[in-house]
Formats: C-alpha cells, structure tokens, sequence
C-alpha cells in the first residue's frame, strides 16, 4: 500500500514521531524556564550609584528586554501546548493526517515540524 492509499500512520511510524515530539518538548520546556528566569531576574546592572540619566537609560532597556522575554514566552508556550497537541493526536492515532485535505502529511515535513496539521499542499492554499 502506498502512502497516498494510507489513511493513518502505522504504530510504529507513530512511535518514531512520539519520539522527536518528546524530544523537542523537553528542549522546549527548558527553554521556557530559562526565558522565565530572564524575564523574572530583577538584578540590576549595578547602575545605582551612577549618574540619574543612564539609570533612565537602563530601566528602559530593562523594560523592553522583559517585552521581548514575555513574547518569546509566549510564543515558546504556543509551541509547546502545540507539541502536547500532536501526542494526544498520536494517542487518538489521528497523528499527521492534514485537517484540510485529509490525506497524510509528509513524513519528512513530520520530522521537521512535528506539531503540524497542515500538508504542504494545504498550507500553499491558505496563501
């Protein structure tokens, strides 16, 4: 049967899969915490006893560092709840079946973005 027939991913295919989404979710999951612990970090710079005007200076760039934190932690939350997404898939054996056309996603594509739902064909038609 070739892949175009097939409606599903073997379990052994799904296992393979499972693995990479593991893998990439504990990297993910360190991550998150080391962009927290930056964005959480209220050390300063030892700027106190210099002069008012780059104190302002600090703070401000202080400020915009933990915007940047808080995006990238948001986005680093998205990827992982998108990754918890793609194992439940895995359990519902639903797993790299695109949510538009129903056939199987490439299971290269898989390897690379392993929370995708979308072929490739499919993506292309959204543009």
């Amino acid at each position: 049967m070739s892949q175009d027939d097939r409606t599903r991913y073997s379990d052994k295919e799904l296992e393979e899969f499972r693995a990479i989404i593991i893998e990439k979710l504990d990297k993910a999951k360190e991550q998150l915490a080391l962009i927290e612990s930056a964005y959480k970090n209220d050390s300063n710079n030892g700027t106190d006893d210099t002069s008012p005007t780059f104190k302002a200076f600090d703070e401000g760039s202080e400020v915009m560092s933990k915007e940047a934190n808080s995006q990238l932690a948001i986005r680093q939350e998205k990827f992982i709840r998108d990754l918890k997404n793609a194992l439940i898939r895995i359990e519902n054996k639903t797993y790299g079946i695109c949510r538009v056309t129903g056939k199987l996603i490439n299971p290269d594509r898989l390897r690379l973005v392993p929370h995708a739902t979308l072929s490739i064909e499919a993506k292309n038609m959204q543009k």
